[in-house]
């Protein structure tokens, strides 16, 4: 009796999960079938053409960059092995050196990281022959970052024009702004150019001399800028900054004038500050939480010119032990950057990049979503040998399949773009270990893709409804597009930065191990407590 009761309950068991099976199969199938409906097939072929207008612009971001070593190499057949520094060997004489302008190069640091010696040395080691003095900016001789470059100074005080500047608290605009305008209000009398260059940018020996030799040679430029090349460390979240990198790098790749700006490198006009010229330093002081976007929004009122040229690109290692959190962290200050704004022009912009950027990251994710759908569909007709109407399994697998083939096409002009962007860079720092693209992992990279896009929009949304962040252990509220309270305070932030993981303050301690779920709900327990903002 006992064994026909046990059968008895097997048998019922067996024929419940056999009933739930085929109630997901039921769900996967009429799933499937809505999918292939006219509005789904519209979203899976705009997700084909987003990325076929993603491979297209790295394409031609690759031609300009790969006409650029083209340049190089044939110069070098020619005999000028100083390529790198100049495609005029000529201007090299003494005689040209110097009459060349002085330039201020204006460091903005916090905190101290695995990467940031090298950094600095590859900055302070400038192959440019004209006067150049370098200002390191911190907050308080208590960051990390005063004592190290206190001693990279002393080892390099008979070769180069370096001092350390503490510039104090900022109390109108954000800590890297006050830093950077203090550094400006320090600069050399004399100075002609002002160079704003991130703590974690990597330069190249000719970089300084290409952008003055381009400022001189049109003086109505209005700011120089470059961008990054990310070198991942292995980690998914340093892969989800890469390709979050990597759309941007093609509005930086145009060989000359463009309309984006990137804050670690920008060269400017010393007398746009001294002047105030178009609000510079006013729009920057009263409230500034961006400086690149403040700058860029001020060009755009002013008609004034951006440019990049095609060797302002720069080799960017991002920490080894970079994980989630930190990652999320960062898009969250990306995101927050378009909350804030100078000119309701400047807010409608931003809208309609923050709407845009959205509607396109999650019209990206979402044929993949269809995509597994379908091929679970498939599988488990294949598999139980179901007759469900061949039409939608058939039509499925078509657009499975042309998705396939766009996303390869979009991997392929990716990994093409990075390759000559690290050929470039080894061209242009020669005397420099060579990048690589045999670190990379292109699965890491997709995968990347998929979970970059799906985050992005709600990392905007984040950032819309709390008008708040934290960035490296302060806290800025915004109110009307400028900052509107600052907040201090050692527990209330991350002990490390998200991309370089530099120590934020005096004691080295393990890195945090919050895991992105955490650092989630944490984002979203601060989203709903109460705003306070000063009237």
């Amino acid at each position: 009796m006992r064994g026909d009761t046990r059968r008895d309950n097997k048998t019922k068991g067996e024929r419940e999960t056999m009933h739930a099976l085929d109630s997901i199969d039921a769900l996967l199938f009429s799933l499937a079938g809505a999918f292939c409906s006219p509005f789904a097939v519209f979203v899976q072929i705009q997700g084909c053409a987003i990325c076929l207008l993603l491979a297209f612009g790295w394409v031609l971001a690759s031609y300009v960059r790969n006409r650029e070593i083209k340049q190089m190499k044939d110069l070098m057949r020619d005999g000028n092995s100083f390529a790198f520094l100049c495609h005029d060997i000529n201007e090299l004489e003494h005689s040209k050196q110097v009459k060349l302008p002085r330039v201020t190069v204006v460091m903005p640091l916090k905190g101290f990281g695995e990467h940031n010696l090298h950094n600095w040395r590859s900055q302070v080691t400038s192959l440019y022959g004209g006067p150049l003095e370098f200002l390191f900016v911190v907050e308080s001789t208590e960051d990390p970052a005063y004592h190290a470059v206190s001693r990279l100074i002393y080892d390099f005080k008979d070769d180069v024009d370096a001092k350390i500047v503490v510039a104090g608290l900022s109390k109108t605009c954000s800590q890297k702004i006050h830093n950077q305008l203090v550094g400006v209000e320090k600069m050399h009398k004399d100075t002609k150019y002002v160079l704003f260059l991130d703590d974690d940018v990597r330069l190249h020996p000719g970089t300084i001399g290409a952008l003055t030799a381009e400022m001189q040679k049109n003086p109505e430029i209005f700011i120089q800028t470059g961008y990054p090349l990310d070198l991942p460390s292995g980690s998914l979240g340093s892969y989800c900054i890469y390709e979050y990198h990597m759309p941007c790098s093609m509005g930086f790749a145009t060989g000359g004038r463009t309309f984006f700006l990137w804050g670690g490198c920008m060269m400017m006009h010393a007398d746009d500050f001294r002047l105030d010229r178009y609000g510079v330093v006013s729009g920057l002081r009263d409230g500034g939480y961006s400086d690149d976007m403040t700058l860029a929004a001020i060009a755009g009122a002013h008609k004034r010119l951006i440019t990049s040229p095609p060797v302002a690109v720069f080799p960017h290692p991002l920490a080894s032990d970079l994980n989630f959190g930190r990652y999320w962290n960062y898009l969250r200050k990306q995101t927050f950057v378009l909350e804030s704004y100078t000119t309701n022009v400047n807010w409608i912009m931003n809208r309609a990049l923050f709407s845009t950027h959205c509607y396109l990251s999650w019209g990206f994710v979402a044929p993949f979503v269809m995509a597994i759908v379908h091929i679970a569909a498939a599988l488990r007709i294949y598999v139980k040998g179901y007759s469900v109407e061949t039409n939608i399994i058939s039509g499925g697998l078509l657009l499975v399949s042309c998705l396939a083939i766009c996303t390869a096409i979009e991997l392929l002009s990716m990994w093409n773009l990075t390759r000559i962007e690290v050929q470039l860079c080894n061209l242009l720092s020669p005397e420099a270990p060579r990048l690589s693209l045999a670190t990379y992992n292109w699965v890491l990279v997709f995968i990347a893709m998929v979970v970059d896009n799906f985050l992005y929009p709600l990392s905007a949304f984040r950032s819309h409804f709390s008008q708040s962040i934290n960035w490296s252990g302060i806290r800025y509220h915004l109110k009307n597009g400028k900052i509107s309270k600052i907040e201090r305070s050692k527990d209330m932030g991350p002990k490390f930065t998200d991309l370089g993981g530099k120590h934020l303050y005096g004691k080295k301690g393990a890195p945090t191990k919050m895991s992105f779920l955490s650092s989630l709900a944490r984002s979203l327990a601060q989203w709903w407590q109460p705003k306070k903002h000063d009237a």
